[in-house]
């Protein structure tokens, strides 16, 4: 097993699930990890097979599970699992820490795990270790990083069944116009996200709030700041359980990021500070720096955030829809500057004093939480080890900046930028950059080769 310095016999939490069990409250046990796309997969553990001590050892899972695409299809090109390998298994190690009830699942708890190998070694491609590899650069360097997420997403009238029937064409969402902090909106709304604010706070995992979003059944939600590997273990648990209470309630939920051309994106920002090992402080206020009270810690970390925020696109928005949310006076940023208190940027310097922090605004509801914390934070390193000075900050309109880099236009272009990335591999290593170019050219192959409806439309009859 890997050494997790929580994880043994006597943790509090695995001893609770084991009374939990003894006395029926719990009779099942979700062991899971998040796969290259950012979901959750795993096995279901039956009570009495639990207290057995069936998983004592972790949970086996085939190789391909991070090796594969949307479709789960069993691709070419990945080093670590192909057919010649034989596709294997690898374990899900426990994490105990991460232990929860779920109280929209019955008598049923869920733990995340860390995937290993044949030799118990943690599979350096799964995103969980990306970010703790990540973690542990940041506190060899003195730093432990912070951070908290911010999801939008749109709620359907149509249920994930009926968007099949419906051939996903004329979805419906719950609502017909702009509600944006509207509460009557909202609170037509509230049997579906009430249930979520209350299910996932007795899931430990904190909402702070919940609002009306700037599209027509569009709402957002903000999980409460914590050590950063913390705040990806809620993130991808709030994703998956929302889904799941929203389906169970009737209703579809997407954190697509462009679901239709016509709406607005859905974001999902991240707010990241750098404090100390011994966590009594920020490292990212300084008083009478300038500008703004931002230390050299915070400039140089916002500055490797922003060189490489081009090349590592590819970690926080993955998919070929991620590209359509990024367009001008959309409320998604397009080009890499900063501002304080700044919407049309893509590196929001919000808070004062202590709370002065970096909100990045590039990510999108679609984003996997482990892998975008990894890329922002090892290029947030890199600044550092390197004292990158951010450029001047952009006052007014961040859609019109010039001299600046700007986001990819589409995934080929990321991937392109990805591929001539030096840095890339200095910071997250040969096989994780190899890996995830792999599934990103996958991904735009296999949208490539598709004909679409829009081409239908526009060259059927006039082509």
């Amino acid at each position: 097993m890997s050494a997790h310095e929580t994880d043994h016999p006597t943790h509090p939490r695995l001893e609770r699930l084991r009374r939990q069990m003894q006395s029926g409250e719990v009779d099942t046990l979700i062991v899971a990890f998040t796969d290259m796309q950012g979901r959750l997969m795993g096995k279901r553990v039956n009570g009495a097979a639990f207290l057995d001590g069936v998983i004592d050892h972790g949970a086996h899972i085939c190789t391909y599970l991070l090796g594969t695409d949307m479709e789960m299809s069993t691709p070419d090109g990945f080093a670590l699992m192909n057919w010649q390998t034989g596709y294997g298994d690898y374990t899900i190690d426990p994490v105990w820490d991460t232990l929860r009830v779920l109280p929209w699942q019955d008598r049923t708890a869920l733990v995340l795990g860390d995937v290993l190998d044949d030799d118990l070694a943690e599979v350096p491609v799964s995103p969980r270790t990306i970010l703790k590899r990540q973690i542990a650069a940041a506190a060899e360097m003195g730093l432990a990083i912070k951070a908290g997420s911010e999801f939008e997403y749109f709620l359907l009238t149509d249920t994930y069944e009926g968007a099949v029937k419906k051939g996903f064409m004329n979805l419906e969402t719950f609502g017909h116009y702009n509600e944006d902090y509207h509460l009557l909106q909202g609170t037509k709304a509230e049997p579906v996200h009430g249930a979520l604010r209350r299910l996932m706070h007795q899931a430990e995992i904190p909402i702070e709030f919940s609002k009306g979003e700037a599209g027509p059944g569009q709402h957002e939600v903000n999980i409460r700041y914590d050590h950063v590997m913390e705040s990806a273990d809620r993130s991808v648990i709030f994703k998956h359980g929302a889904k799941e209470i929203s389906w169970g309630l009737g209703y579809g939920l997407t954190f697509m990021a462009k679901p239709d051309h016509t709406w607005t994106g859905s974001s999902g920002h991240l707010h990241m500070s750098a404090w100390g090992l011994d966590d009594d402080r920020s490292l990212m206020f300084e008083q009478g720096a300038e500008p703004y009270g931002m230390s050299p810690t915070m400039r140089w970390f916002m500055g490797g955030m922003m060189k490489l925020a081009r090349e590592l696109s590819v970690f926080y928005a993955p998919n070929i829809n991620s590209y359509k949310r990024f367009a001008v006076a959309s409320w998604a940023p397009v080009n890499v500057v900063w501002g304080r208190d700044n919407r049309t940027t893509g590196f929001r310097v919000v808070g004062n004093g202590p709370a002065l922090h970096i909100e990045c605004r590039f990510p999108g509801g679609d984003m996997n939480a482990y892998l975008t914390y990894a890329a922002f934070i090892a290029a947030g390193l890199w600044g550092i080890r390197n004292q990158v000075e951010p450029p001047a900050e952009l006052r007014g309109n961040g859609y019109v900046a010039t001299g600046c880099d700007r986001m990819p236009r589409a995934l080929y272009e990321a991937i392109r930028a990805l591929e001539a990335s030096e840095v890339a591999r200095e910071i997250l290593g040969d096989l994780v950059v190899d890996h995830y170019l792999t599934a990103a050219r996958l991904e735009q192959e296999t949208y490539d080769a598709v004909v679409h409806p829009w081409e239908r439309q526009r060259y059927l009859e006039r082509g």
